[in-house]
């Protein structure tokens, strides 16, 4: 493998890590991911920046938090000025596509990427802003509900299918294409799906993977709504939860859709693989597969995102490089905050201290070495203030423990190793003051909790009038545009097909 590897970053939409404890589990019919798994660092307890799709995903570019890109929520804009993992390769000479999702909002929708191949399958404007000043607003049009539940089941195509099949399809074209060029040029390809994000739908040959009989159900059973936290009961009450009645029937069928199409995507996966191998690309690639956040997928009754609980806010993460690291799990607490680090790091670059972000490179830890800090395991963070949030919340997870922190609600501590399932709130609890004490002095010192919630308000406040006003008179979308230039394409009267023709081979004829 050479010193400055080809990268294929492989991301998936809602793919909860709790069924990816060192690896796929075991009732996952997922060959490919299994195969890529056995063979790479699995960071196994890794989180996300943000329990939601765009303020995820920007930090997942940057490296740095929602409350420093500003994405608080699903609508609001990355900065052009930010530099992201693209923007660094670029730099470093390799070529930098993006096949897929990024819910990149606003007129920029590349970030540093030379190629986009498709467009995105969300929209890129500011319509989707929620707004603090009105705490009990649904907005119906946009928000969750539980339809994606009670409407699970079989279809042969659907919105998402669609989009992740041309998804696949564009990606392998640009391996192939690249296999076919001078690769003095490093390449740095990013595949980035939908699924298994909701709604539960899966096409049948999947859905018959799983036999109804067979399924893992909800560890913990639905609390009801008076016994769940503030937060939870936001999540209940922005999820419409009271208009839609869910059977036993439909949290199977739910599952069953959504593991389903864990292998659909696995066998998409399977393709992109394959494609390394037959393009002679495989030796000198790495691999990283990652999602951007979790699903509850049923767990204590709630569903989709938006919580600090490990159904939603836990990943997999793992990267297959096996010229440069032997395969092992990896258990300090990691996040996707640190993939830009990362990346920088296996270009052999470094980050400019100025503008460093808030992760860090995982290659020590790829390598086996420890990662902590004063002899303590480095804490992640997290944020999420976004629909069905009234005020900025924070994450912290160190060693064996996760602290839970808003303003406006009671804290939560929770001693995973004890209670893995979250069901023991200690934050009350005297024998636990100190470590109350010791992580609530952690949030005042990481953040400034008042002028997190001032920008939110602000930035809420300007996007709304500003889309209101695009929206009247004439309408010019963000959104990305492929272009084809089919003149180029295929055989035209401007080119030679004798060239053309050995050129467009893999391998190219001999002679």
């Amino acid at each position: 493998m050479g010193s400055r590897p080809n990268i294929l970053i492989i991301m998936v939409d809602q793919l909860s890590g709790s069924f990816f404890p060192k690896g796929p589990a075991e009732f996952l019919n997922v060959p490919n991911l299994r195969k890529l798994s056995a063979g790479a660092v699995n960071f196994s307890r890794t989180y996300c920046p943000s329990p939601l799709c765009s303020p995820s995903r920007a930090s997942f570019m940057t490296g740095l938090l929602p409350s420093r890109t500003g994405v608080y929520d699903n609508a609001a804009e990355l900065p052009s000025t930010l530099p992201t993992f693209a923007h660094y390769l670029r730099n470093a000479g390799y070529k930098t596509a993006l096949s897929g999702k990024m819910h990149f909002v606003g007129p920029d929708q590349l970030h540093g990427f030379e190629e986009r191949l498709t467009t995105d399958i969300y929209p890129s404007d500011f319509g989707w802003t929620p707004d603090w000043s009105k705490p009990d607003q649904r907005i119906d049009w946009w928000y969750h509900n539980m339809g994606s539940v009670t409407g699970a089941g079989v279809a042969e195509t659907s919105n998402q299918l669609e989009f992740d099949d041309e998804v696949a399809y564009h990606a392998k074209l640009r391996l192939q294409q690249f296999a076919r060029t001078d690769r003095s040029q490093p390449l740095c390809l990013t595949v980035s799906f939908t699924h298994p994000h909701d709604p539960y739908v899966a096409r049948q040959k999947y859905w018959d993977l799983y036999p109804e009989d067979t399924l893992p159900l909800p560890a913990v059973s639905p609390i009801p709504y008076e016994e769940q936290d503030p937060h939870s009961r936001r999540i209940f009450d922005a999820n419409d939860y009271r208009n839609f009645k869910i059977s036993n029937q439909n949290v199977i069928d739910s599952r069953r859709a959504y593991f389903a199409n864990i292998s659909y995507l696995d066998e998409k996966i399977g393709e992109l693989l394959d494609t390394l191998k037959t393009c002679d690309l495989e030796d000198d690639t790495v691999v990283l597969f990652c999602a951007d956040h979790g699903d509850m997928l049923g767990e204590r009754g709630l569903w989709f995102k938006m919580s600090f609980f490990e159904g939603a806010n836990r990943v997999p993460m793992f990267l297959y490089a096996p010229g440069r690291f032997t395969a092992r799990n990896v258990t300090e607490p990691t996040s996707t905050l640190d993939v830009l680090a990362t990346l920088v790091d296996l270009a052999g670059l470094d980050l400019d201290d100025s503008i460093a972000g808030d992760g860090r490179s995982l290659l020590g830890l790829a390598r086996g070495e420890r990662g902590s800090e004063n002899g303590e395991d480095r804490p992640v963070y997290s944020e999420y203030a976004a629909e069905s949030s009234i005020d900025p919340m924070m994450m912290i997870r160190q060693g064996r423990w996760k602290f839970n922190f808003c303003e406006v609600d009671p804290p939560q501590l929770f001693d995973l190793e004890a209670d893995p399932l979250e069901l023991t709130d200690l934050a009350s609890d005297p024998a636990h003051a100190a470590s109350l004490a010791y992580f609530t002095d952690q949030i005042r010192a990481h953040w400034d909790v008042a002028a997190f919630r001032e920008e939110v308000r602000r930035s809420q406040a300007r996007r709304l009038v500003v889309y209101d006003s695009l929206r009247n008179g004439t309408y010019h979308p963000w959104d990305f545009q492929p272009v084809q230039k089919a003149s180029e394409r295929y055989m035209r009267n401007h080119m030679d097909l004798n060239v053309l023709e050995a050129n467009a081979r893999f391998p190219r004829p001999e002679g």
